[in-house]
């Protein structure tokens, strides 16, 4: 296999944050965001947004003044969010989910200069965007293809969000920290740690985020891009979900730059036609899509079922998968994986993943 190296090792390394391990360790003792060996460009649609002239800023200078209740309300605003909580880092506890309102766009851009933690408190989801939720302000008679409103999350953390008990209603389980279903999505310089969704479920995904409703076809031209971000990367402040333990997602298409996944879990049990278990970190599935990788670092993730680092399926084989100078290692076989490409599980239009200077071991 060009470009890669296989050792045949299957040992797990150290094990990450599991089922009940509880609420993630104070978010400033976690890694820095981003993969520090990853040096791939960014392309200009990829970068981060303009903060400078926001719509709304959160707090007036002090931490008590950045409230849950103050972010719940600055998301319902739309367009540019920022903080003024003082100069110190603050964590931001939520009650209730900040939901975002479609027609408040059309960019919606959440920046929270590095210093900014959102949490669920281990008890709801953070932060949701759906295009065809009515209660939200039905945008657009073709709902599920649509590039309003377009979603920045930029220098973030989102730690102990919980999308558990989310899964019958109308597919919106999933995305502990952040779900997200049509506009555009991209996520910048952030970290995501020990965010959960459903233990079990066929398809439920997305300890961290999840997304759906990118459509296939058109969604190559417009992915959801993931740059310089970290979810988990530390033992104890993994993510975990059914599937996914990390990302999930439905018909999307990712490409994810300079980042770092470690000890992300897809804790369910039977795969697609069971209780789920797929994909440690990443989980995709759908048909027309793509999934490019390009200096990222996946370690330490595990699958109970299929594809620990990864689990990739075009179910009509015309979807694309790509790894270029990344590094996947000691993420430890579950029941099954592609041969010869260990994390991995993969049906794609070449059958396997299109591998450049990269490791997998």
């Amino acid at each position: 296999m060009a470009g890669c190296s296989h050792d045949g090792s299957t040992d797990p390394g150290d094990p990450g944050d599991g089922p009940g391990g509880g609420p993630a360790t104070n978010p400033q003792d976690g890694p820095a965001a981003g993969n520090p060996d990853g040096m791939c460009a960014v392309p200009a649609e990829a970068q981060a947004e303009d903060s400078s002239s926001p719509r709304s800023v959160v707090g007036s200078g002090t931490k008590d003044s950045c409230t849950g209740d103050a972010f719940v309300a600055a998301v319902a605003k739309g367009g540019v969010i920022t903080f003024n909580c003082g100069p110190d880092p603050v964590t931001i506890t939520l009650t209730a989910t900040a939901k975002i309102v479609n027609n408040t766009g059309p960019k919606i851009v959440i920046d929270g200069g590095g210093k900014v933690t959102l949490s669920g408190g281990g008890k709801v989801r953070i932060l949701y965007q759906n295009t065809c939720d009515k209660a939200q302000v039905w945008t657009s008679p073709d709902c599920n293809n649509q590039e309003t409103p377009a979603l920045t999350l930029q220098n973030l953390t989102f730690v102990d969000g919980n999308a558990t008990g989310l899964e019958m209603t109308d597919n919106e389980g999933g995305g502990g920290a952040v779900y997200v279903r049509g506009g555009r999505f991209k996520i910048i310089n952030s970290r995501f740690f020990g965010n959960v969704c459903d233990e079990l479920g066929s398809d439920v995904g997305g300890g961290a985020v999840r997304v759906l409703d990118f459509p296939t076809g058109t969604s190559e031209n417009r992915p959801v891009y993931i740059v310089n971000s970290t979810f988990g990367g530390k033992v104890g402040f993994g993510n975990h979900c059914a599937n996914g333990g990390a990302i999930s997602s439905i018909g999307t298409s990712y490409t994810i730059i300079n980042s770092l996944f470690t000890d992300n879990e897809a804790v369910g049990h039977g795969a697609n036609s069971g209780q789920g278990g797929n994909g440690g970190a990443v989980y995709n599935d759908g048909n027309t899509y793509a999934l490019s990788l390009c200096g990222d670092h996946f370690e330490r993730d595990h699958a109970n079922e299929g594809g620990s680092a990864i689990f990739y399926v075009s179910n009509n084989k015309t979807g694309a998968f790509t790894i270029k100078d990344s590094v996947l290692k000691n993420n430890p076989k579950g029941t099954f994986e592609t041969a010869a490409y260990p994390g991995i599980y993969v049906i794609a239009k070449p059958g396997n993943p299109v591998v450049t200077g990269s490791t997998i071991q």
